[in-house]
């Protein structure tokens, strides 16, 4: 409230009791409802498609939450222009979305400004038999999940993807055997792969898949949608050839405005772009990515969450890619965990595909084919990997590991 300097705040009587309000004006809905109803209609104020449309908070897990400011066109141009699903009047999307995740963004609006159908699911978290039923009894053809959810819902309740058209995943890593089994379990469905941070307005670039047979591992995030172009470059920011690994910035129609209020972090993360457009600005993903020569991008991790053990710098998504094509093993999530004795070791966690996990076949598979550097340390089973309200991994809810005893630390 105090970075949006909040002027206005629309809500009831009964939610109003829980929130600890600043002096903005507050207006209750109960108790104006009547004088809503009898006002005539208003003149609709006239707006262009640089002005700002909404601020969406970021999750802040790198530090305090930030506004990322978007304009009314780069809206516009993920539904109106949408090239990697079928928008429209035939269409029914899922509002399941919580508001202030940007996945809303495409729910909404892909709906209300293409002519298509919003049906709108109830609060709260839902169980996969909850959205199941919803799907069914709502008639939904398109629809949005996190690759979390999307994973939790492909092993819980696979069948209930049948209404669908189009079901677009995202936000991490997809598991190429969910998506395999997901068409497998569905032929004609558009499975789509859609990748874009809250700065690029929910997607910048999306990987159609409908032939199980072809889905590759690790799933690629694809190519840019329309109007938005994306650039593969060094520390420096010059360009790389295809094939080289580099810091994915993004540019084009998709860019929001900045950080509200931030001016010195909107310096850092929004910059000139390196294509040379006079005036247009790129975002600065964090991401490391490469790019092939059919212009597919590969998504290999993030830059600031490279881990260093011993000296080396570890991806963790790499070793999750690889854990989960192993027999066995259903999703995989690394971190880096502390040890009693001070090292930092890495830590698996890892879901079984049936009923347990072969630790120690799994150790000399993966010491067989990584680097010594890159085998957890421990691998722990868990019966699922837990969510953020959001739906994405929550890697701060993993339970801490056994440890077992090793020497005291003698080096960083």
């Amino acid at each position: 409230m105090t970075d949006t300097g909040l002027m206005v705040i629309i809500t009831t009587e009964a939610l109003h009791r829980r929130l600890r309000l600043s002096a903005a004006q507050v207006v209750l809905l109960d108790q104006v409802r009547g004088e809503v109803a009898a006002t005539p209609p208003v003149t609709c104020v006239e707006r262009s498609g640089d002005d700002p449309l909404y601020a969406m908070f970021t999750s802040g897990s790198t530090g305090s939450p930030k506004a990322v400011v978007i304009r009314h066109r780069s809206v516009v141009n993920l539904v109106r222009n949408a090239d990697y699903v079928s928008l429209g009047p035939s269409a029914t999307i899922l509002h399941l979305a919580p508001a202030s995740f940007d996945a809303a963004t495409f729910e909404i609006w892909g709906a209300l400004l293409t002519g298509g159908r919003l049906a709108v699911a109830p609060p709260g978290l839902l169980s996969t038999e909850q959205i199941g039923d919803l799907l069914d009894r709502l008639g939904v053809t398109v629809l949005w999940l996190t690759a979390a959810l999307f994973h939790r819902m492909v092993d819980e309740n696979l069948s209930a993807l049948a209404p669908l058209r189009e079901l677009l995943a995202g936000g991490d890593v997809l598991s190429a055997d969910h998506v395999r089994r997901t068409l497998l379990a569905h032929p004609g469905l558009r499975l789509v792969n859609g990748y874009g941070p809250t700065e690029t307005t929910t997607f910048a670039c999306c990987h159609v898949m409908t032939d199980p047979a072809a889905v590759e591992t690790p799933v690629p995030i694809g190519r840019p949608i329309p109007n938005v172009f994306v650039h593969v470059v060094d520390r420096n920011g010059a360009a790389l050839a295809d094939g080289a690994e580099g810091e994915l910035w993004i540019s084009g129609a998709g860019v929001g405005a900045g950080y509200l209020g931030r001016p010195e972090l909107t310096a850092e993360r929004f910059v000139a772009d390196p294509g040379g457009v006079p005036g247009a600005i790129a975002y600065r993903t964090g991401d490391l990515v490469r790019r092939r020569p059919d212009g597919v991008i590969e998504f290999l991790g993030r830059i600031d969450e490279q881990i260093k053990i011993r000296g080396y710098r570890v991806e963790p998504a790499e070793i999750e890619s690889f854990l989960e094509r192993q027999p066995g093993i259903r999703r995989a999530v690394v971190v880096a965990r502390v040890a009693p004795n001070g090292d930092k070791r890495l830590v698996a966690y890892v879901v079984p595909a049936g009923s347990a996990v072969d630790d120690r076949a799994l150790r000399r598979r993966v010491a067989a084919e990584l680097p010594r550097y890159m085998v957890p340390a421990i691998f722990v089973p868990v019966r699922m990997i837990p969510l953020t309200p959001n739906g994405k991994t929550d890697r701060k809810a993993l339970p801490e590991p056994a440890w077992p005893v090793w020497p005291h630390a003698t080096s960083a």
